[in-house]
């Protein structure tokens, strides 16, 4: 099969069969074997009723349905559990992503053999305050915390080669770092395309201005599991003993202080009286702490199940 096309969403029956109509004629042109798998994520309007409609009319809709609404992040995961074609599409099913984008995403991954293509937004029809501008600034961090250096992570429009979206984990809100996860994962050959951006025809968004601040301590998590998260005690016990050790040598200092001034007849005072004592006590409680933060994470890394992450309710043609 040459494409599998992933569609997470969310109340969008009124764009539904427009977009279902629009990918057929592109894959059709194309003479491309597809699938497109709808990912409903717990939609409380007509979604699911349609997406059973139009999988009876073709074979090639394929459709899960949450119990709830679970995420993006796990909505993409559950669709990538089920892809089975070459290059697997990602885009959202609001109509802001064109299809027509498709052939050459597919061309970039099977002929320049990317691992991982990225749309770039280039030309926004959004809010600039309300979303371009600190659209700008959290792509802005992403590029300089991961070193990869794409110009829109939030981009919905990606290609994979297969062998990717079978090796990463997409958990959490981490959808939107999907090319740090892969370079994490050895996949080095991560591109970037623009694309056609286009303004939403039915509905609102349904991302408010949370969903950068959301993302920006994604992004510090993220960070901190492609550094430490297989060696958690890399990163707590280092600086724990750091901290244990500021405070000894401060406790040191404080004791050495008063036998000096004692032995040489100076007036002292209560230990509990200088202000670093206290320095010295917060600083090996600390230091304790985080060493022993480095402990609990290397023993629960080393027990942990894999839990299930959300609640399939019912699936077509699958």
């Amino acid at each position: 099969m040459n494409l599998s096309i992933v569609i997470p969403l969310l109340n969008e029956q009124e764009s539904l069969p427009e977009l279902h109509q629009w990918i057929v004629t592109v894959m059709n042109k194309n003479n491309y074997t597809y699938e497109i798998l709808f990912i409903d994520d717990g939609s409380t309007d007509e979604s699911w009723n349609i997406i059973e409609k139009i999988s009876t009319e073709n074979p090639n809709v394929k459709g899960i349905r949450f119990m709830r609404n679970f995420g993006k992040s796990q909505a993409l995961h559950a669709g990538f559990a089920k892809a089975k074609g070459d290059v697997v599409i990602t885009m959202d099913a609001d109509l802001q992503d064109s299809p027509e984008e498709i052939p050459e995403l597919y061309r970039m991954i099977t002929q320049d053999n990317y691992d991982l293509v990225s749309g770039w937004k280039k030309k926004r029809y959004d809010n600039a305050v309300t979303k371009n501008l600190p659209s700008k600034l959290f792509n802005w961090a992403a590029r300089k915390t991961s070193g990869v250096y794409l110009n829109d992570f939030n981009c919905g429009l990606k290609a994979y080669n297969n062998t990717v979206i079978k090796n990463i984990e997409v958990s959490g809100e981490m959808h939107r770092y999907i090319p740090v996860l892969a370079k994490n994962a050895g996949f080095n050959k991560i591109g970037e395309k623009v694309v056609q951006h286009q303004a939403r025809k039915y509905g609102e968004s349904k991302f408010g201005m949370d969903r950068f601040i959301n993302g920006f301590l994604d992004l510090i998590t993220i960070w901190f599991l492609s550094k430490y998260g297989k060696r958690p005690m890399h990163f707590f016990g280092a600086a724990g003993v750091l901290m244990f050790v500021i405070g000894f040598i401060s406790t040191g200092f404080i004791i050495l202080l008063k036998l000096i001034k004692l032995y040489s007849g100076f007036k002292t005072i209560l230990v509990t009286e200088n202000p670093l004592f206290y320095i010295a006590l917060t600083a090996m409680i600390i230091g304790s702490q985080l060493f022993l933060a480095g402990f609990l994470g290397e023993i629960i890394l080393r027990t942990k199940n894999n839990e299930e992450r959300y609640k399939i309710s019912k699936e077509v043609n699958l």
